[in-house]
Order: structure tokens, then C-alpha cells, then sequence
């Protein structure tokens, strides 16, 4: 049966010059270079397809019948290939024989919070998702955490991972770089600093992350909260009262919203919140645990994205009539 479609296919192509002459055609893709996305069990007719519909003139009965001589049919992988210059169809084939697919990358920004990550995971199309309907508890107990929340815990960074991947990896390969970043920076830290654990320290460094206005200014910024814990002071930073409101949070703190008790309601509570209230990158982890050494115990913003560190209360108040309460109000 094969030999006889062999011998229809070069009666159809008008003989063995013209199967070699389309074989080995080159097949420009427009404007140079272009992605395609194949889905896995995609057939070698929709492969074809997508081709054409991303800009490569391939036709589809060649790309079906060349994927038959070459007993590749079965073995095109799924994936996103990158194919620019003059391939032929015999080099289109090689490469999704190959799976000489592009490996695919998910980035977690600093200062985003894990149901942040969750939701960039879900919106990933190159990844399986394997843990969708997990609690984050499943998850914690399969990439190996100890802890119990899994805020603070992944370290923003990109992260690349081949096409059809388990979205688990990800959430592994962030946990352990996190896991390595805060255990160097712990390591290394400066001395006396009011921490019983390096889980403390992670959470002042997602609060250092969340109030810093310029990267410059976070060991400033960690200092003023790092004097104030060893005092016994509140450290009244809103970001952890807007983490502790989640959803009942409308977009601007009121003063009833300082008032409400929660566990992470600095303003009503001493000390750390229980958890961290984001994912702090590698910079305010190391502020953190090395901040500048200072007498500052608080700091207004200017209005330009930096802040006005204060030693005293005076001080602070004169800073706060000066960019705050004089600037004009907006309607």
C-alpha cells in the first residue's frame, strides 16, 4: 500500500524532479520571522494550517504528504517554534520532529502577592495545570514548604520552563530560589536586629518592599521599621492594613478602615503581622536584614516618589505640613 501511494504522490507532483523541487523550496515566512503555536495532538492538516495562518507559505496538502515520506506524522510535538530565514518543508519538518519548540517564561514582579502569581499561572497558556484546584496548603506540601502560608514565599524573578510543563515547577523553582535568598541573607546579617527567625525577617522585607517609593531608599525605609520594633513601637504601615482588608479594600484607606482590627492592622496591633504581605525581591530582602544605620523613626512621601526621613515626631510633622497637608488638594 505505501509503494502504491508512493507512486501516486509522484504522479501527482508530475514526477520525481517536481517531489524534490517542492521538498526542498524555501518557505520565507512574512516579514522574516514568525511564532506558531501547536497544540498538543495537533495533526499535521492543522499544523499546516497554522503555518499558513502565521505567514509561512506553506500549502497544506505538501506539509501533510512530505510529513508521510518522512514517517514523521506521528512524531510532530507540540510546542512554540520560532522559524525565520528560508526554511524548506523538509526543515519545517525536522523541527517539529525535533520539538525545536522556544522554551516559555513567567515573570513574578516584585511586591505581587501569591493570589498575583496564581492568577499569572492560570493565565499562562504553555503550562499544564496541574495544581488549579488546589488549596494553597496542597501546594505548600508538594514543593516541600514547611510553612503554613504560602505568602512571601516565591521569589520574584523569571522563571523559564519547557512548553506543557506542570505548573507545579514553577511554584517549586520559586519556593527553593526564595528559600536560598533569605537563607544567604540571614546568613549574613547585620547584628541585633529584632528578629527571632528569618520568617520575620521575610515579612518586614514584603513590608520594605510594599512602602518603598525608590529602590535607593530601602534600608532607609527598613531602618525606620526596624528602630520602631526595637522601641516597641506600632509600625503603622498601611500596606499591611490594605493586605489585612483583602477584598473589602476599595482602593483608598479611610480612618475607619485604621480602626478596624485585624491581624495585620499595625495601627491596632504591635509588632510583625503573622505573615508577609507580599513577595519581597532579593533588594528588600537584604535591607531587611541589613538596614542603614540611622535614628530615622519616620518618613513622608515628597510627592516625587522619594521620602523625608525623620528622627523625631517634630521633625515629621514640620515634613508632613510641608508635602502633604500644603499640596493642593484634587478633586
Amino acid at each position: 500500500m505505501f509503494r502504491i501511494f508512493l507512486f501516486l504522490v509522484v504522479l501527482a507532483l508530475g514526477g520525481a524532479g517536481a517531489v524534490a523541487y517542492e521538498l526542498m523550496r524555501s518557505l520565507p515566512p512574512a516579514g522574516g520571522a514568525v511564532d506558531v503555536r501547536v497544540v498538543p495532538g495537533s495533526s499535521a492538516r492543522s499544523i499546516a494550517r497554522s503555518l499558513r495562518d502565521a505567514g509561512v507559505p506553506v500549502r497544506q496538502w505538501e506539509f501533510v504528504i512530505a510529513a508521510s515520506l518522512t514517517h514523521a506524522t506521528r512524531s510532530l510535538r507540540a510546542g512554540r517554534y520560532h522559524i525565520e530565514g528560508q526554511p524548506t518543508l523538509l526543515d519545517l519538518i525536522e523541527k517539529f520532529r525535533r520539538g525545536d519548540v522556544e522554551r516559555e517564561q513567567l515573570t513574578i514582579v516584585e511586591g505581587s502577592t501569591f493570589l498575583d502569581l496564581r492568577a499569572a499561572i492560570a493565565a499562562s497558556e504553555d503550562l499544564r495545570h496541574d495544581t488549579s484546584k488546589w488549596a494553597p496548603a496542597q501546594i505548600l506540601q508538594a514543593i516541600g514548604a514547611k510553612e503554613e502560608h504560602p505568602e512571601g514565599l516565591f521569589a520574584p524573578d523569571t522563571y523559564t520552563f519547557d512548553p506543557d510543563a506542570s505548573d507545579l515547577e514553577v511554584f517549586r523553582a520559586a519556593y527553593l530560589e526564595q528559600k536560598e535568598r533569605l537563607g544567604h541573607a540571614w546568613d549574613a546579617r547585620a547584628p541585633e536586629l529584632p528578629y527571632r527567625s528569618s520568617y520575620e525577617a521575610l515579612i518586614m522585607a514584603s513590608i520594605v518592599e510594599k512602602e518603598t517609593g525608590q529602590s535607593t531608599e530601602r534600608r532607609q525605609v527598613a531602618a525606620v521599621f526596624v528602630n520602631r520594633q526595637r522601641l516597641g513601637m506600632p509600625l503603622q504601615t498601611d500596606p499591611t492594613v490594605i493586605y489585612g482588608l483583602g477584598e473589602q479594600y476599595s482602593g483608598r484607606l479611610h480612618k475607619r478602615d485604621l480602626q478596624a482590627d485585624t491581624p495585620y492592622n499595625t495601627y491596632t496591633r504591635a509588632g510583625l503581622p503573622p505573615t508577609p504581605i507580599a513577595m519581597p525581591g532579593k533588594a528588600a530582602i537584604d535591607a531587611a536584614l541589613n538596614p542603614e544605620v540611622s535614628k530615622a523613626l519616620y518618613f513622608v512621601a515628597r510627592g516625587d516618589g522619594s521620602s523625608e526621613f525623620s528622627n523625631t515626631l517634630a521633625e515629621h510633622n514640620k515634613a508632613v505640613d510641608r508635602y502633604q497637608r500644603s499640596a493642593p488638594k484634587t478633586q
